[in-house]
């Protein structure tokens, strides 16, 4: 099995370009389904996550070709098949967001209940109960969802949480309805603003993005086009807590900083020094981490995809800190795996209370989820001697040449068999 070697390695200093997003790219892709035409798509991360969309694609009639590095032209010119198999939806969650499209474009679906991280509970009732208000006929058989419409009818739906993935889903779904659909209580991510102006780019009428309120006018079809993702701002955010947590200083291009806000600010509260320009971030420590608290919450608060980072953060801080988790209830599992490094957390519930120590020790340590692994990247250039991580196919999930970018800025980081 593949690990990643991590050896203390000092101050990072340098420039690193961030990625386009890969919580933008999955949706953007499972809406190329709702045209027959060609679509281009520039800053594609080459990440396992956008393989397995880019299979499941495939298998639904998809053509695909990589132009370059990081461009891809992606054609569904015919559907020859509606169903969404086990073997790949089990591999990624997001996948089950071509259940929107394939309703737009065929009126039928059949999708396995989806995986992804083992991080807690994410149920799709939020999306089947929207499908049902757009005119959709819901069943379940044997571990699938089957879906069909007669015609999907515009109408008005309220999510009782602000869930990104149903969103999108009733985003694509509706952008071909019949009338108006009013969405409410949506969620506000980046990401939600990206799938939508790739919608409209292509012919959709979808109004309110990135408010709590989304307004969709169906249109009869849409056509091709050609369309660059927003950067990652978990990426970004990785590395903006990598500059802190080394007495760094990290020059981040291909960054949004209004999208990095929460990041920022918190960063700032625990003594660092951030610079924004109009597409980069400058991150210099300045020494001292003191201690802060932190709630969770959807966009715009602070996101749940950056927590372990900065348990990891002020698992080194001045003081004692408290992490309030309120969207996952099983988002603290990497909080075992800083305890063999040596770091003193306490898990009560929902709470994690992180006191400062001035140091962690390498060792043999597992990524359990995706954002988890980064974390343990970062523990392992502060920590004294060398930490070995295992599972590190969760992080090639979701950063491309991680190892790479690091090793760029003075990391001593390798993979090794």
């Amino acid at each position: 099995m593949e690990t990643i070697i991590v050896k203390k390695s000092g101050a990072l200093n340098g420039h690193l370009k961030v990625n386009g997003s890969k919580n933008s790219i999955l949706p953007i892709l499972a809406a190329s389904l709702l045209t027959r035409e060609k679509c281009t798509l520039h800053e594609i991360p080459d990440l396992e996550d956008v393989h397995v969309m880019c299979d499941l694609l495939s298998n639904l009639g998809a053509k695909i070709n990589k132009t370059n590095n990081n461009s891809l032209e992606i054609q569904v010119e015919n559907i020859i098949n509606y169903e969404a198999p086990y073997d790949l939806i089990s591999k990624l969650r997001a996948s089950f967001l071509v259940m929107g499209p394939l309703l737009s474009r065929i009126n039928k679906a059949k999708v396995s209940m989806p995986g992804g991280c083992a991080i807690g509970t994410r149920p799709i009732d939020l999306h089947l109960k929207g499908f049902k208000n757009l005119n959709v006929d819901i069943n379940f058989n044997r571990g699938y969802i089957q879906a069909q419409t007669e015609d999907i009818i515009g109408n008005n739906v309220y999510l009782d949480f602000p869930s990104v993935g149903a969103t999108e889903n009733l985003m694509m779904v509706a952008c071909t309805a019949k009338g108006k659909t009013i969405i409410e209580n949506c969620a506000e991510e980046p990401e939600i603003i990206d799938l939508a102006n790739f919608i409209n780019s292509m012919g959709g009428k979808i109004e309110g993005a990135g408010t709590k309120t989304i307004t969709i006018v169906g249109v009869d079809e849409l056509h091709g086009t050609e369309y660059t993702v927003i950067p990652d701002r978990i990426e970004a955010g990785t590395y903006m807590v990598a500059a802190v947590l080394t007495g760094g200083e990290l020059y981040i291009d291909n960054v949004i900083p209004a999208h990095v806000q929460p990041v920022i600010a918190k960063l700032r509260e625990v003594g660092a020094e951030v610079v924004e320009s109009r597409n980069s971030v400058m991150v210099r420590s300045k020494g001292m981490i003191n201690s802060t608290d932190i709630k969770t919450l959807p966009y715009p608060g602070f996101p749940t995809d950056m927590q372990a980072q900065f348990m990891l953060l002020l698992s080194l801080a001045n003081g004692t800190s408290v992490i309030n988790e309120t969207i996952f209830e099983n988002r603290f599992m990497h909080a075992n795996e800083l305890l063999r490094m040596g770091a003193n957390i306490k898990i009560e519930g929902n709470t994690a209370i992180v006191n400062g120590l001035n140091s962690l020790t390498g060792t043999k340590v597992k990524a359990t989820d995706l954002r988890a692994g980064a974390a343990l990247i970062l523990a392992g250039l502060v920590a004294d001697g060398e930490t070995e991580i295992s599972e590190i196919h969760h992080i090639k999930r979701g950063y491309a040449d991680i190892v790479e970018k690091l090793q760029a800025v003075g990391a001593n980081i390798a993979y090794s068999m």
